[in-house]
């Protein structure tokens, strides 16, 4: 059996930190609000305290958010530095959010393409040249019904695509597909 391939966990859970429609609206009225406190999250999206904490926390855990300190009061934003692992996920999600040019509904199905650590395994295999079911397979060790379930997954939100029997990494046409195409692609 091969050796497993190194993964870039931080793509597949940053992915199922955006895949929640709570968290998708708290970075929708962060985009257009700058900073804001947990209460005014919390009220601004009729959440409770410790729901719109949870999901700061963890929007703010995968990079996406930063924190500051006013006083007694603890500001949320969108991060900007350019440390950040997530910074051009984040940098893509803050401007498309502000435009309005990208929807809730298209960001929750452009990250659960990469919600798994084999789905960025397949991208990643499928970057060095077009391979078949079976090759990949063999590559990866994933079961046949686990690596049709992952391919289908990545064509639906147009990350693999399928040309003479072989399956390849494409492109997607939205900007923040692109940015989270590259991030699985590791580059």
């Amino acid at each position: 059996m091969p050796n497993p391939p190194i993964l870039q966990p931080t793509l597949w859970r940053t992915c199922r930190v955006l895949a929640n429609q709570t968290r998708l609206k708290i970075l929708a009225l962060l985009a257009r609000s700058q900073w804001l406190t947990v209460s005014a999250v919390a009220e601004n999206l009729d959440l409770t305290l410790a729901v719109a904490s949870q999901s700061l926390r963890a929007l703010e855990s995968r990079g996406l958010l930063s924190v500051r300190r006013d006083g007694r009061r603890v500001l949320y934003g969108f991060n900007r530095t350019s440390e950040s692992a997530a910074n051009p996920l984040a940098a893509q999600l803050r401007t498309a959010l502000h435009r309005g040019s990208v929807s809730a509904a298209m960001i929750f199905r452009l990250a659960t393409a990469f919600t798994h650590p084999r789905r960025v395994e397949i991208v990643r295999l499928l970057q060095t040249e077009p391979r078949t079911v079976l090759q990949m397979q063999v590559a990866t060790g994933i079961s046949y019904p686990a690596m049709i379930r992952h391919l289908h997954k990545l064509e639906s939100r147009g990350f693999v695509a399928q040309r003479d029997g072989n399956f390849v990494a494409v492109e997607p046409l939205e900007s923040l597909g692109r940015v989270l195409g590259r991030m699985a692609w590791g580059g």
